[in-house]
């Protein structure tokens, strides 16, 4: 018993405040309570495969979010349909509610003027732009220019035409322009159907350059006439243009 309160004595004594606690050991006294301290616990963690195993509960957990956040997606794809079709039928709305424009040109031209290039501008923009000397276009007596959506009001026509001469030898390799403005209007909730006619003016004494023109026949009608594809002849108004 001596030899084990010895080896103690030696054990606390290598310890920081060991020497004090040493010697009441030594005399048989009680160690004070302050000084003794608990041994730390080490709480053994899972290792190897057990580690990143999720346990029944767990699973049932992310199973219960995960179908969340699907009726969430679910109900904000809902909600983008619903605007998209209230944004398209608001859309159709306006397009039933708004006006329209029909432009067909006709080719009038005798056999010594060969349509080349036919260019057309709305307001400026461009609408039709066709190009061809094989002959296809002044085959063609009459063909569409446009026929959609426009905004009630005053618009502008522009209207530039080639001609290459055909027929007689004096008129074979020359070219004609023709550049053409035309001014018109219409109201709201309504169509207007423009038919542009490429002709000759003057007799056999007007000089080969100056017989192209156009001159412009004007009508307006119901969006329902437009809608149908009312084929009558446009008749003409005070508005009507030649060059």
């Amino acid at each position: 018993m001596r030899r084990f309160t010895a080896t103690v004595m030696v054990l606390v004594a290598m310890a920081p405040g060991g020497v004090a606690l040493a010697q009441q050991l030594d005399g048989g006294a009680e160690p004070p309570s302050a000084m003794i301290t608990a041994a730390p616990q080490v709480i053994a963690a899972p290792v190897g495969d057990d580690a990143g195993a999720v346990t029944g509960e767990q699973y049932v957990v992310r199973l219960r979010n995960l179908e969340q956040r699907i009726n969430e997606l679910k109900e904000e794809i809902f909600r983008s349909k619903a605007r998209l079709s209230l944004l398209a039928e608001s859309v159709l709305q306006n397009a039933v509610g708004g006006s329209r424009a029909q432009i067909v040109h006709q080719n009038e031209m005798g056999g010594s003027y060969r349509l080349a290039t036919v260019v057309y501008s709305l307001d400026g923009a461009p609408i039709f732009n066709r190009e061809d000397e094989t002959g296809a276009l002044a085959d063609r007596r009459e063909f569409q220019i446009y026929n959609g959506q426009i905004g009630a009001g005053d618009h502008s026509l522009g209207v530039n035409l080639t001609y290459i001469g055909a027929g007689l030898p004096y008129m074979r390799g020359y070219r004609f322009s023709v550049r053409s403005t035309q001014s018109f209007s219409i109201p709201e909730g309504k169509a207007i159907q423009i038919r542009v006619v490429g002709f000759e003016k003057g007799g056999p004494l007007e000089s080969p350059e100056s017989r192209p023109a156009v001159r412009y026949v004007q009508r307006v009608i119901s969006l329902r006439e437009a809608a149908e594809g009312a084929e009558s002849t446009p008749a003409p108004t005070g508005g009507a243009g030649t060059r």
